[in-house]
């Protein structure tokens, strides 16, 4: 298992780094505590981005900002998206090993940055998950997110 999680390390190396947290963030339009579940390759629930601590599953702290969405992590780095970079969320049953009811999971659909060799900006998106401690939290925080996220395709529930 070690072998294979080094693989995709080296694997991964172009993946850039999640933007900083700005030094000021308005107040939060809304926050919740839950379990940062993974990011992960967009729409490939499987594919585990493991650099930059991405991978890790951690309690956390999602709040949402004008500015974008930050994860404030229990033991690893935040992680950060802001609006500009979002393409989208909805709700899944599952990602990368947690699967959980019918749409139990918040996934966000972002842009992380292009990577090396490769032309799409479509293929720089990831998918982050997070599942809220409380169910009410859980829609007011799609809803929060839904509303600074740009209009696509990709924003709505999603009926898996």
């Amino acid at each position: 298992m070690a072998l294979g999680w080094r693989n995709r390390l080296k694997r991964q190396a172009d993946v850039p780094v999640p933007p900083a947290v700005p030094a000021t963030l308005s107040e939060p339009l809304v926050s919740g505590q839950g379990t940062y579940i993974t990011t992960t390759t967009a729409h490939d629930y499987l594919d585990r981005i493991a650099v930059h601590g991405l991978g890790i599953r951690t309690n956390a702290e999602l709040s949402v900002h004008s500015e974008g969405v930050l994860l404030n992590r229990d033991g690893a780095a935040p992680v950060f998206i802001p609006a500009g970079s979002l393409r989208g969320v909805r709700l899944e049953s599952g990602m990368a090993g947690k699967f959980v009811e019918k749409e139990g999971l918040i996934v966000i659909e972002w842009n992380i940055g292009a990577h090396e060799g490769i032309q799409d900006s479509a293929e720089s998106n990831v998918d982050t998950g997070f599942r809220a401690r409380y169910h009410q939290q859980q829609s007011e925080l799609f809803a929060a997110i839904e509303s600074i996220a740009p209009h696509t395709a990709h924003n709505e529930r999603k009926s898996a």
